[in-house]
């Protein structure tokens, strides 16, 4: 309580309670969850006693204890104790609220009479002259009590139905119910059981009930030992205002607790009972509350919804207890309500338990595979739909043609039927087609903001958005999120319901699209699980789906679609429906899938078939080619799942249909050829072709711009009559060395490679965390991790190479790890590795393992090998030299992984690109390395290039430098004749 300013003996408090017309409880203004509270009496009055269980009030007791609990309620007062009564234990008052004195104000108004009585012992108000004065004031303007009609005291005395409280034998909880389903009740608290048990006045019968707030739980308020001693009838009024029963006096609540307490059998409160109870008490306790009745259990109890008035609104205080974390969601009771009733409060209790609020303090979080991501929106493109609940968008602000530009995301929280997989057998389930369909009409090649929410480690056999599989090996992580359409065009929005405030700027949520029309249900996540922020509007959008029959929700059968696969049957069946596909001049199509730059996957709805198609005269690099990649990133945002239109001139021997290919009426051909991503293939006839003039035209312009494949071109040195010059099939690249391994071995990373800036983007944007909980994150050899690298303490992936055998228990545990993009190696302590993010985690390792081609080098264990090692990486290592590498030949047998040596070896002559020397001819000349030995099976390319090479070893021999200081070195074996072969049958 808080002392009033410049008074002694004052205190400060809000009036949580008014048992009766001259009693008030007030608590101290403290912040505490359980603040002091004192129970006080008003000084030298006595108000009419208001009957307990089945008695009777006093005239005008109801009126007069109405009047004080509207005048206090809820209200901050000041209060001073004039004198106590030991005998009872009660406090007497004064009591101000603001700088009115309530006593005043309750006799002025004729609801109370003054008691005389005690003065000689001090038991007495200091303003008792003054009560004096107003009582008489009232007795002559025959107010309240004083009334002078006739038949008035007797019409004041309330008569009160049996209470239902105790024995509900009697009580007709169901008649209740159905009179007001629905329907809210007014109602007065009168008691609190605990913080979920309400003890009502049903207004205006008074008849006296007991509800269980629905869908919640409060912890209990535990259970005496002893039936409580019940409270005497009140008979008189008593010198001191005490009541008797039988010349007892009565007992205060003080002392009634104190007597359960002597009983062992007693049981205490649960954590944050009193809590709860108090929390109920200071919003319900003697206020007007309206009361919505939803059921009634098995034992005759009333199960309902609070609603409490807090300023022009109403509250409902099953969720305020819910969202304070001192009561628990309820499935029993929570089946009777409504179900957005019920959404909101498992909302609130899970928001509750992550924020650990009170009896959630020590709850721990089930397991769960899903995580969340955060601070991950973006803005892009729709290229690709896979299924009704999975897209693949284009990200604004990554490089084009970086193979991490393109997303794939999963619709959060819903699950569409799946699409099935024809390489399997696996046939669409019904409705899963026409999901894909919807999402593909409104979505490919529209503009979207994508918000990501969380991820999950899911079973590889399942679909975009299956039940999550714990502990199985063979999983993948999948990103979820929700997307918004941003610029809807008309018919877009018409199935959902207006987006929540925090996306009506963002554009229409699909998710909801795709519920809505019923091409989708949503996810039941366990308590804990990650989910989509926009949940509730989606699990609407299915019971308006539901309630509609719309799409899978339908009664009717799902629609059939029968549709021939060209593709995976003989090309002799692929040649029979040339007639039917050329018989149409132009017919429209749907682009599948993109094979390659120039060769596609198209449906034919007209003839539902699906066909090969491949442009005719133009050719696109091959998958092993440079530029195979753009190529195909270029037709996928340009055609990919769209509406298009086709004319086929023949098909090939392998069943493929060549033609020209159209989106927006313009010819694809000739994008690919203005883009310098594909070439005429002159023997086709250039003449025979659609548009022939066009393509000329756009593989011309191309050229003089020197773009993509032709960034070599010179006029005048084209090929004649498809010949091609020796060297032109070789691949070249232009890289950085960025790790030297020895003096034949190094990594490089190519300069074209667009990866390469958009993964130090990704790894620029990641919030790194704190150094990770011992025991949360535990690395094996083979991770993917995030490691700090020592010399400028950047973040980058690495993979571990060796750490700690057995459970990490210190942070300066170290592992060697192995940066995947670089291609070196170190040893960090456990504090400088992460977890790695799905977001970059997709994407290989960019470090590319070469040897110097036709030369052999010393190896760092050998003579001169730390010296060829040191040469190499002055030729090399700087940042901003950018090389040439030719590759001679790949050598596979190191598997397909990549990183630490693994995969595949690509073996180049390396060439200085600003002095046009080749660095392998320079290992030669400086006596670090000499040539391999010559074979009868080479090649006449590969003797070629050891000829030329000869000279510079020649050169070192002469001067005696390194390796050639002691005269010829002796060759190796290996290098005279073929590998053996095994003999049949044996190991």
């Amino acid at each position: 309580m808080a002392t009033v300013p410049g008074a002694t003996g004052w205190l400060r408090g809000r009036v949580k309670a008014v048992p009766s017309g001259d009693c008030l409880v007030i608590v101290g203004n403290s912040k505490a969850e359980l603040p002091p509270e004192k129970t006080v009496t008003l000084s030298s009055i006595i108000a009419p006693r208001l009957a307990r269980r089945g008695g009777i009030d006093e005239p005008f007791a109801w009126e007069s204890r109405e009047y004080l609990r509207k005048l206090c309620i809820g209200k901050e007062v000041a209060f001073k104790t004039d004198y106590t009564v030991a005998s009872i234990g009660r406090e007497f008052c004064s009591v101000f609220l603001g700088d009115k004195n309530v006593a005043f104000l309750v006799v002025s108004e004729g609801w109370a009479k003054v008691r005389e009585q005690g003065q000689q012992k001090g038991e007495a108000s200091p303003f008792l002259a003054e009560l004096l004065r107003l009582e008489e004031q009232a007795k002559q303007q025959g107010v309240g009590r004083w009334t002078k009609t006739p038949g008035a005291s007797e019409a004041a005395i309330r008569n009160l139905p049996p209470s239902a409280i105790g024995d509900s034998s009697n009580f007709d909880a169901m008649g209740l119910l159905a009179a007001n389903k629905g329907s809210p009740m007014q109602g007065i608290v009168e008691q609190v059981r605990d913080g979920s048990t309400v003890r009502v006045y049903l207004l205006p019968d008074f008849q006296f009930v007991q509800v269980f707030v629905a869908g919640i739980q409060s912890p209990s308020m535990g259970r005496r030992g002893v039936e409580p001693i019940p409270e005497p009838e009140v008979t008189t009024d008593n010198t001191n205002g005490e009541a008797s029963a039988e010349g007892r006096p009565a007992l205060t609540s003080a002392q009634r607790l104190l007597a359960s307490t002597s009983s062992s059998a007693e049981v205490s409160p649960d954590p944050f009972g009193r809590e709860a109870k108090h929390f109920t008490e200071i919003r319900v306790l003697n206020r007007e509350v309206r009361i919505v009745l939803e059921g009634v259990d098995k034992f005759n109890n009333l199960i309902g919804s609070v609603y409490y008035p807090d300023g022009e609104t109403a509250k409902d205080l099953a969720l305020e207890l819910v969202e304070n974390g001192l009561a628990k969601y309820v499935e029993w009771s929570a089946n009777m309500m409504e179900d957005e009733a019920k959404r909101r409060l498992k909302s609130a209790e899970l928001q509750a338990k992550k924020d650990r609020l009170r009896m959630w303090t020590n709850y721990v979080p089930p397991v769960t595979n899903s995580k969340a991501i955060r601070d991950q929106n973006f803005t892009g493109k729709v290229v690709e739909v896979v299924s009704g609940d999975c897209i693949i968008v284009a990200d604004d602000s990554l490089p084009y043609g970086s193979p991490s530009a393109e997303r794939r995301v999963n619709l959060s929280s819903i699950r569409s039927p799946k699409i099935g997989n024809p390489r399997r057998d696996e046939k669409p389930a019904p409705y899963a087609r026409e999901a894909r369909e919807f999402l593909r009409t409104r979505l490919i090649g529209r503009q979207v903001n994508v918000s990501m929410e969380y991820s999950r480690k899911v079973g590889m056999a399942d679909g975009p958005n299956p039940t999550p599989v714990a502990g199985s090996a063979d999983s993948r992580v999948m990103d979820f999120g929700t997307v918004f359409l941003v610029s809807p065009t008309k018919g877009d929005g018409e199935e959902s319901t207006p987006a929540p405030s925090s996306a009506v700027s963002q554009g229409v949520n699909i998710g909801e699209l795709v519920v809505a029309r019923g091409f989708g249900t949503v996810i039941r996540h366990r308590d804990f699980e990650e989910r989509s922020n926009y949940y509730d509007a989606l699990l609407a959008a299915e019971s308006r789906a539901i309630s509609g029959k719309k799409g899978m929700h339908s009664a009717k059968d799902p629609p059939v679609m029968h549709i021939t696969d060209l593709l995976t049957t003989s090309a002799k069946k692929a040649k029979d429906f040339l007639p039917f596909l050329q018989r149409s001049r132009r017919m429209a199509a749907v682009v599948e899938y993109v094979l390659s730059g120039h060769r596609f996957k198209l449906l034919i709805p007209k003839e539902t078939c699906t066909i090969a198609f491949s442009l005719s005269g133009v050719r696109c690099p091959g998958r092993d080619e440079l530029f195979s990649d753009e190529a195909i990133a270029l037709m996928r945002r340009k055609i990919l799942q769209r509406d298009v239109e086709i004319e086929v001139e023949t098909v090939d021997r392998t069943g493929t249909f060549l033609g020209s290919l159209w989106e927006s009426k313009t010819n694809v051909a000739v994008t690919l050829l203005e883009a310098g991503l594909a070439k005429i293939q002159t023997s086709f006839g250039i003449d025979r072709i659609t548009d022939g003039l066009l393509l000329t035209r756009a593989e011309q312009s191309a050229k003089q711009q020197k773009l993509k494949i032709w960034e070599n071109y010179a006029e005048g040195q084209e090929p004649v009559n498809g010949s091609t010059p020796e060297n032109s099939k070789k691949e070249v690249l232009k890289v950085v060395v960025t790790e030297v391994l020895d003096g034949g071995r190094f990594y490089v990373q190519t300069v074209s490679d667009q990866r390469v800036a958009a993964i130090q983007q990704q790894l620029a944007a990641l919030s790194i965390l704190e150094a990770p909980v011992i025991g949360a994150f535990n690395p094996k050899k083979g991770d993917l991790v995030l490691a700090q690298f020592s010399a400028d303490n950047s973040w980058n992936r690495a993979m571990i190479v060796n750490g700690p055998r057995g459970a990490v228990e210190s942070l300066k545990d170290s592992f060697e790890v192995f940066y995947i993009d670089y291609g070196n190696q170190e040893t960090v302590p456990y504090s400088q590795l992460r977890p790695m993010d799905p977001s970059v985690s997709a994407a290989p390792g960019l470090a590319q393992l070469c040897s110097l081609a036709f030369i052999k080098v010393p190896t760092l264990e050998e003579d001169f090998g730390h010296e060829a090692a040191e040469y190499l990486s002055q030729c090399t290592l700087n940042s901003s030299k950018e090389l040439r590498a030719m590759v001679e030949e790949r050598d596979t047998s190191g598997g397909k992984s990549k990183g630490q040596g693994t995969g595949t070896v690509l073996i180049v002559t390396l060439v200085d690109v600003e002095t046009s020397s080749s660095i392998n001819a320079a290992m030669l000349q400086e006596g670090l390395a000499r040539l391999e030995r010559r074979k009868r099976w080479d090649t006449r390319e590969r003797k070629s290039a050891i000829d030329n090479l000869e000279e510079h070893q020649n050169k070192a021999k002469e001067a005696r430098l390194n390796i050639w200081q002691y005269g010829d070195v002796q060759s190796d074996e290996e290098d005279s004749a073929p590998p053996a072969r095994k003999p049949a049958g044996r190991r």
